[in-house]
């Protein structure tokens, strides 16, 4: 096979071979019940147990998705013996201290997969970071953008040079979120919440950037108070390359009357090619797999446009958690581990501060 061609698997993470992990699940919200859990399943390995704030929601989640253990307590989880690996599907604001929870036990699980951002700080998260390297824990983050397919196939292209060295990466985002109540009075809205995606993606791809230009502005639609609503952000690289995330939650008045025209879109020029695609979320619930097309300098104006029936909701989900038991089965480290997601959180935090106090940020700064 052509070096230049993306084999048919490029778009799939690597699977653990054991299908009968100890799953455990905090949490029985949406994201879990739709993306989860059905995602594991799909996979091989599906989730032993769940348990939630409300015990009712995990009875009715856990009979609806096949889970056969429900449990009153966190506590009473971790004490199973059962369960080896722990699922943090809470709110951003409540993972540290159920994080912490985990690591207090005395009988310790051998991995943890935590929501992002890993905490609102970061100062709370390296301080989670260091408490699971002192407890043995391994931590993968959830940052299942990676995962989505067609991020994940650009990613094979950027790997093996295919598309040349880089010169001009953007992410376009028109869609409108439904907001969670958890996200009213935080400190941040869309940059922790939204953008947070966009900017790991193109960390994923192009590494840490070495500045930073960021503006927003509140949603008209969003009604609770709120700093940042629309986000535009531009990275500069080392290397000449540039990156830049558009993250419009507003998308013009389609909730008003106005027609729709909501999507993600990216797109990667390198000095060798071109590689544009689509991301599908924002039609679910209807499931769309994300695209990819693709043309090199040496293609005569051809395009490469290889398609699969997977898609980031809810089938990605499974990549992030498999990251984490392929990493347990060989003994390394987790492919999201905590400490990478620090970089994340630390780039989050220079978007905010260059949107917010109007001036370019160094993440070298941001990062110490």
């Amino acid at each position: 096979m052509p070096a230049t061609t993306l084999p048919p698997d490029a778009h799939l993470p690597e699977l653990p071979r054991r299908e009968d992990w100890g799953i455990g699940v905090v949490g029985a919200g949406f994201i879990v019940r739709d993306c989860h859990l059905p995602a594991y399943r799909q996979a091989g390995f599906p989730a032993t147990a769940i348990t939630s704030r409300t015990e009712a929601t995990a009875r009715e989640v856990a009979a609806l998705r096949g889970v056969p253990k429900v449990f009153p307590t966190l506590e009473a989880m971790l004490d199973d013996p059962a369960i080896e690996v722990v699922d943090v599907a809470v709110p951003p604001a409540e993972q540290p201290g159920v994080i912490r929870r985990i690591l207090a036990r005395p009988r310790k699980v051998r991995g943890i997969l935590a929501q992002k951002p890993l905490a609102l700080s970061l100062a709370e998260a390296r301080e989670l970071v260091a408490a699971c390297d002192a407890a043995g824990v391994a931590l993968q983050v959830n940052h299942n953008m990676r995962l989505d397919h067609s991020v994940r196939a650009l990613k094979w292209l950027l790997d093996r040079g295919v598309l040349g060295e880089p010169v001009l990466a953007t992410i376009e985002m028109r869609a409108i979120p439904h907001w969670m109540p958890w996200a009213r009075d935080g400190r941040s809205l869309s940059t922790f919440i939204m953008s947070i995606h966009h900017l790991d993606a193109m960390r994923y791809w192009l590494g840490d950037p070495e500045r930073v230009l960021a503006s927003t502005r509140p949603d008209p639609r969003t009604k609770f108070p709120h700093v940042d609503g629309i986000n535009l952000t531009i990275l500069e690289y080392a290397d000449g390359a540039r990156a830049s995330c558009w993250d419009d939650v507003w998308a013009g008045p389609a909730r008003e009357g106005a027609a729709a025209d909501l999507g993600v879109r990216w797109r990667f020029e390198g000095t060798e090619g071109l590689a544009k695609g689509t991301i599908g979320w924002p039609s679910w619930p209807r499931v769309a797999p994300s695209t990819i097309d693709y043309s090199l300098a040496s293609d005569g104006g051809a395009w490469h446009r290889p398609r699969w029936p997977q898609a980031w909701f809810p089938d990605a989900f499974a990549g992030t958690m498999a990251g984490l038991l392929v990493a347990l089965e060989r003994g390394g480290e987790p492919d999201i581990p905590g400490r990478d997601n620090l970089r994340t959180i630390a780039l989050c935090e220079a978007v905010l501060s260059a949107a917010t106090q109007h001036r370019v940020v160094s993440f070298r700064d941001a990062i110490v």
